[in-house]
């Protein structure tokens, strides 16, 4: 076992170290710690890899004990190698940044903005946003609206948000 996990490490070192270098950058330290205390909790056999054992004692914990096999090869077979913790951070942050690209969000909000004004009143959408779907709670919504620009008549630039949602804050210059 040791083996076959060493052998695929053999010869990728410099790719690796390239991707991890990356990977790393685009997450916050805290954001780091965070996937590193989930993988020390997924890795249940601490050997620095995440396995479909693993797996199957992670959803043990949680109570789920009837998953089957095939599930689990296909979330193993998400990723292009064994699951370290590189190859997870690289997991998640394919995941994070290919789920709602600017323009998915834009069109979401431009649904809600049949006027085409580019702004949606503040306590519109945060009823929406506490009524709908996932419920977000209040304490979520007034977090949210702390990177959205809000106008003197309670309007918020839906389009400024998209762009922070999916790029980071604006940085001021």
């Amino acid at each position: 076992m040791a083996s076959r996990k060493t052998k695929k490490k053999e010869g990728g070192g410099l790719r690796a170290q390239r991707a991890s270098s990356n990977v790393f950058s685009n997450f916050e330290q805290t954001q780091i710690q965070e996937f590193k205390e989930a993988f020390t909790l997924m890795d249940q056999n601490r050997d620095g890899f995440i396995d479909k054992e693993d797996l199957k004692d992670t959803y043990a914990s949680l109570g789920k004990t009837n998953i089957k096999d095939d599930e689990l090869d296909a979330m193993l077979k998400e990723a292009s190698g064994p699951i370290n913790f590189t190859m997870f951070l690289n997991m998640f942050g394919a995941k994070l940044t290919g789920t709602d690209a600017e323009e998915t969000i834009l069109n979401a909000f431009k649904m809600l903005d049949p006027d085409g004004k580019g702004s949606i009143n503040k306590d519109y959408i945060k009823r929406l946003l506490m009524s709908q779907a996932d419920k977000m709670t209040a304490e979520e919504v007034d977090q949210m609206f702390q990177f959205a620009t809000i106008d003197a008549a309670g309007n918020l630039d839906y389009k400024a948000l998209s762009y922070v949602l999916t790029h980071g804050e604006e940085k001021e210059e």
